[in-house]
């Protein structure tokens, strides 16, 4: 333009007609240009979301098992699935759009620098204060967005919580009290929003305003330099003009720094995810090819584990010796010590003080995949993946041997179940397996057991939820899968106690008994007492 208005639409000297065609030809680039970028960020979003999200899972899959101490299933979720998403998809585009936008703006100060050199350090003045102004705002509003984040969480457990214990909730009549607890912590959330929208709405009024504070400045300097005739109509509309298509980036700067903040918060807590926990660490044994299966030998030696801000020890300098093949039975209290006993096995928990031997090599020392083969586990609370009744029979398994799943589950008393299922072993269980019963449910998990042919097995109540014509069948499966296997025993019914080859008595984390089921009685010690008071089944 500035050429058109010095020289006039009819000198010889420039030809006009190259203005409306250059124009085409640069929106039309610009076209072509921005729809390439569009796709191109969609991809790099997508794909770097899914490759973050991807590490952060192997990430969780493998850390020490203190995260799950530390963090709730729904933190974890909200991490992982929604804050990365969140965090990636505020943040790439706008620092793509950023960053084309202090390309303008370096382009517009050179081309103002060109035009009026004294006029454009007048608008440098501008930027300190803005830096200031974006510095200051920004700061505010990561403090707010973490708050946020955090409370959006508290939010989201509260209804997990709510989901979970349903039942309860309507049992003791407390959905207006949780209505209320909801509604309290939504406020909460409600509260830090407004704050974030305020710091964040007050940027771009004053960036604008201080870039109209420069403009004015700068349009009285040079409409003087214009009437003494130190510049010409051109040099003052093209400086002018430019200025003005300065302030467009420099809105879009300001207007970036609370995406930016919102982004950086989301992807920190999932970093922190990383940096916070590290990953397990094992040895390098494993036991000599083929089998690569332990004999089931077990020596605790001196084992005491506290926890954090306890009273006492939940293991106190205990020594047992587990001898393979054998069974043995962990009875107590509640609060004794047995679970958390057996939980040093696979190394779900560090001993603080003594060491653990399997086949007289220390745990430390075992390849961490090798020593957890060694085990099938059996729990009071099964847990089922939202998967095919093969997959959750065969899990861990790579390669599904069908005929040893079906084995297993007839072994566990699931075969008419299977029978009466439309797609038989390759029927899904649903989500949390709601359509089986608490006895199928916990069926399965002793068909995974018995899939799983470990050398040692742990029983926690592993007949728990069965009716009694279910249990014997099973006891019965049990029974055989024992044999020349190393068991362990947590249990309250003298079903799965008094055939033991040896019993453990724990309290506070000691053992104060041991022996069999008659040589207990006899003693008329702590066992005895705890079979007085209804260790045993009723049915006996």
């Amino acid at each position: 333009m500035k050429p058109l208005l010095d020289h006039g639409f009819a000198t010889t000297t420039f030809n006009p007609w190259l203005v409306p065609l250059a124009l085409i030809v640069l929106f039309g680039v610009r076209g072509v240009a921005g729809y390439i970028a569009a796709l191109a960020l969609v991809n790099i979003t997508s794909n770097g979301v899914f490759r973050l999200r991807s590490d952060l899972f192997k990430h969780m899959l493998d850390a020490r098992l203190t995260l799950f101490g530390n963090r709730s299933a729904t933190s974890l979720t909200n991490t992982i699935v929604y804050e990365i998403t969140s965090g990636t998809r505020q943040l790439v585009p706008t620092l793509i759009s950023a960053s084309r936008d202090v390309l303008t703006l370096v382009a517009l100060l050179a081309y103002l620098l060109y035009v009026n050199w004294q006029l454009t350090l007048i608008v440098g003045l501008l930027f300190p204060a803005i830096a200031w102004v974006v510095r200051t705002v920004s700061r505010r509003l990561y403090k707010l967005t973490r708050a946020s984040l955090g409370a959006t969480e508290e939010l989201a457990y509260a209804v997990e919580e709510n989901v979970l214990a349903h039942r309860d909730v309507r049992l003791h009549g407390a959905q207006t009290i949780q209505q209320q607890r909801f509604e309290k912590l939504g406020r909460s959330l409600l509260r830090l929003q407004f704050k974030s929208r305020v710091a964040s709405s007050a940027l771009t009024p004053l960036t604008q305003m201080l870039a109209a504070v420069a403009l004015s400045l700068v349009i009285s300097i040079a409409l003087m330099q214009s009437i003494r005739g130190e510049a010409t109509i051109g040099d003052f509309v093209s400086f002018i003009t430019a200025m003005l298509m300065l302030l467009t980036p420099m809105k879009h700067l300001s207007g970036v720094a609370s995406s930016i903040t919102n982004g950086l918060a989301a992807l920190e807590r999932a970093i922190s995810l990383v940096e916070d926990t590290p990953l397990e660490k094992g040895g390098a044994y494993s036991p000599p090819a083929p089998e690569r299966r332990a004999r089931g030998e077990i020596r605790f030696e001196q084992v005491s584990l506290s926890y954090p801000d306890a009273a006492r020890p939940a293991i106190d300098g205990l020594d047992l010796s587990i001898a393979p093949g054998t069974t043995v039975a962990l009875v107590g209290a509640s609060g004794s010590g047995k679970t958390t006993l057996v939980n040093l096995l696979p190394r779900f928990m560090e001993a603080t003080q003594g060491r653990i031997l399997l086949d007289g090599v220390p745990l430390p020392d075992w390849d961490l995949q090798a020593l957890r083969n060694q085990y099938a586990f059996v729990h009071q609370h099964v847990v089922l993946f939202n998967d095919s009744i093969a997959a959750n029979v065969a899990l861990g398994d790579r390669h599904i041997d069908e005929a040893r799943v079906l084995s297993s589950l007839e072994a566990a008393n699931l075969a008419d179940l299977v029978k009466s299922l439309p797609n038989g072993i390759h029927s899904a269980v649903g989500h949390n397996a709601t359509q089986l019963s608490g006895g199928q449910r916990q069926r399965l998990a002793i068909a995974r057991a018995i899939y799983k042919d470990a050398p040692i097995l742990i029983l926690d109540e592993a007949t728990s939820a069965l009716d009694t014509e279910s249990e014997r069948a099973v006891q019965e499966a049990l029974e055989r899968l024992m044999r020349n296997r190393t068991t362990i025993v947590i249990a309250h019914r003298l079903s799965t106690v008094q055939h033991a080859d040896r019993i453990v008595t724990l309290d506070a984390g000691r053992i104060v008994e041991s022996g069999t089921h008659k040589e207990l009685l006899d003693r008329n010690g702590l066992y005895a007492r705890l079979y007085k008071l209804g260790l045993h089944d009723d049915a006996e």
